[in-house]
């Protein structure tokens, strides 16, 4: 238990590194990552990794799409065995109390185009080593939801980690990544960045409160109207707003109105229950567009992207949220996260708290 091991987007491992490295330091706790670029995970070595982790929730951080606490890293396996060596591993490093520690095995690798081969080997792999656990006593007999996971993630066919997560502070799919569809009907693909994001930002409780019937909302840049259509599928009444023409089956619903004005300039007549935008433009004149909203009460909440620079990406991340926070002049109840679905920037969720 000397790592955390952290899933992220290709290309993105800097940007994550950073984030650890000062996320670690501001809690107090030493260390230093490890990543390569395109790898698609990071570590973070750490004497106090287990401490690290409690201390830090997934939900703080936004360019990890999971977080897994490192029990092992198993290097040299033999493709004639590799079960003995992870039995042995847990052996060394998993106290066993009130039955198996494990409800569920994930066997996985990273969403690198290196690893992506491995597929088939963590698919066939996991179905030799589920019965194996479960027959030593690691692995429930059932899968379990509410104890923690394991995690077997493949680096390389001699080459694999494994990790530990717990339910309540992890990403609920294998590899952090929500398996979404695009749907006919859909005006464009960033709908699954919206979709994405109300799963992941938002918990079941909140979308059965703030996601029904009858509301109201408003989309910043919204042709053709990906994000207004998801919006609309939820029941709300929408106003879109963009120069730019919108796709005609949207208004068949009797609850869309387009306004044809600058996003930057509108602002509704009375508050509105959302603002969503996915405007492209400078990171930080969005932040500061999008604290006027809740500063000056024209939303209840707001989910919107941030494009992000090629360079120094951390950076330009934390220095956006803290200038979207101190410019919104409240407390908020704020969560930023790199989705599946997004590219170059992230995507985030806030309310006045």
């Amino acid at each position: 238990m000397d790592a955390l091991f952290c899933h992220c987007r290709p290309g993105f491992e800097p940007e994550l590194a950073a984030e650890l490295a000062e996320r670690a330091a501001l809690l107090g706790h030493a260390g230093y990552p490890k990543a390569s670029r395109g790898s698609g995970h990071v570590e973070f070595i750490s004497d106090e990794a287990a401490q690290l982790a409690r201390r830090l929730p997934f939900a703080d951080l936004v360019f990890a799409r999971q977080k897994l606490l490192r029990l092992a890293d198993l290097r040299g396996l033999d493709p004639k065995d590799r079960i003995t060596p992870i039995l042995a591993a847990l052996e060394a490093n998993v106290p066993v109390r009130d039955g198996p520690p494990f409800g569920e095995l994930w066997v996985e690798h990273p969403d690198s185009d290196e690893a992506r081969p491995l597929s088939g080997l963590a698919r066939s792999f996991g179905n030799a080593l589920r019965p194996a656990l479960r027959k030593a006593g690691w692995l429930s007999p059932r899968d379990d939801a509410r104890r923690s996971r394991l995690h077997v993630v493949f680096l390389s066919g001699d080459h694999a980690v494994l990790g530990r997560s717990h339910p309540g502070d992890s990403a609920p799919w294998p590899q952090g990544i929500p398996r979404l569809r695009m749907h006919a009907d859909a005006p464009s693909r960033s709908a699954l960045k919206l979709e994405e994001a109300l799963m992941t930002l938002l918990d079941d409780g909140e979308r059965e409160a703030r996601l029904r019937d009858g509301l109201r909302g408003a989309d910043l840049g919204a042709a053709p109207g990906g994000w207004t259509w998801v919006m609309l599928r939820h029941g709300l009444h929408m106003i879109a707003i963009d120069n730019g023409p919108m796709r005609t089956h949207l208004f068949d619903t009797g609850r869309l109105e387009h306004l044809r004005v600058d996003g930057f300039r509108w602002q509704p007549d009375s508050p509105l229950d959302w603002m969503v935008c996915d405007m492209v433009e400078q990171p930080r004149r969005v932040a500061t567009r999008m604290a006027d909203w809740l500063r000056e009460g024209w939303c209840a909440q707001t989910v919107f992207n941030l494009k992000l620079p090629m360079k120094k990406r951390w950076d330009e991340t934390r220095q956006c949220l803290d200038l979207f926070q101190a410019q919104a002049g409240r407390p908020l109840v704020l969560r930023a996260r790199q989705l599946y679905h997004d590219r170059e920037e992230i995507t985030v969720y806030a309310r006045p708290a």
